[in-house]
């Protein structure tokens, strides 16, 4: 379930912090290319997400908002949230129920599904028996970590190797030490972009819908921000979200009929 409260624009407790700041604290990737990466001259960040983040602060702040960008690993995302160390993430965070017991998340704005991503000359094919005897990565604390321990690989003979970010996963596996990195196929698109002697194997195991993550008693910059994903979708294929899209995610992405998820409000 993917409910959110519905848009609001108006000011709580949580928006008028902000407000107060000056700035949006938002926690982001630095790995992740095509969603949030840095830009090598000028170390700005960029990339879907980053648009996303910069329409949220516009919503906040108006124009030429302050954004400060905090870079966090995969296993830190929920903890800078409840620490209040970041505002929110923004970082290809699946809304998942396990997740919703700890924080609050936006509407969603994207959807993916798990899939493996292996080098070229492998014979691994997918979730099945040709991983017997391989080295698996995924990112700790991650949605790829919880379905292989939920399908039980460990106990068919699959190594599992965890790390602090998916972008470790692929190190590992350009280095030889793994043998397969199960990941976001949204993410995976940016990786195959990077390094062309990797490709996807097998077909999405899961459908995962992303969302923007912030602190759970914070519902007055839910709405806000469910506000910004209004407008960042609004005007079909000349709105902000599809111009994101070409820009970033249309070459690498094999979607005939890309579009934001339509959101499911609660009052």
């Amino acid at each position: 379930m993917t409910e959110s409260p519905r848009p609001s624009d108006a000011s709580g407790p949580a928006v008028r912090r902000i407000v107060s700041r000056g700035a949006l604290v938002v926690g982001v990737d630095q790995n992740s290319y095509l969603w949030g990466f840095r830009t090598p001259d000028t170390g700005r960040f960029i990339g879907f997400d980053i648009d996303l983040v910069e329409a949220v602060a516009e919503e906040l702040l108006g124009p030429r908002a302050r954004v400060v960008y905090r870079a966090v690993p995969t296993s830190e995302r929920i903890r800078l949230i409840r620490e209040r160390e970041v505002d929110m993430v923004v970082r290809t965070m699946s809304i998942t129920c396990e997740r919703r017991g700890e924080l609050a998340f936006s509407a969603a704005y994207f959807e993916a599904g798990q899939q493996l991503v292996v080098p070229r000359r492998s014979g691994i094919t997918g979730l099945n028996g040709s991983l017997t005897g391989r080295r698996v990565c995924s990112a700790a604390d991650s949605t790829a970590e919880a379905l292989l321990l939920e399908v039980g690989v460990v106990s068919r003979g699959v190594e599992l190797i965890t790390t602090a970010n998916h972008l470790d996963c692929v190190v590992l596996l350009q280095l030889g030490e793994a043998e397969a990195l199960l990941t976001d196929s949204a993410l995976a698109a940016g990786h195959l972009a990077q390094d062309p002697t990797l490709r996807l194997v097998g077909v999405p195991l899961t459908s995962e819908s992303y969302g923007v993550a912030m602190h759970p008693d914070d519902e007055d910059l839910v709405r806000r921000v469910n506000r910004a994903l209004e407008t960042f979708t609004a005007g079909g294929e000349e709105s902000a979200w599809h111009a994101s899209y070409r820009r970033w995610l249309a070459e690498h992405l094999e979607d005939p009929d890309p579009r934001p998820p339509v959101p499911v409000y609660r009052e």
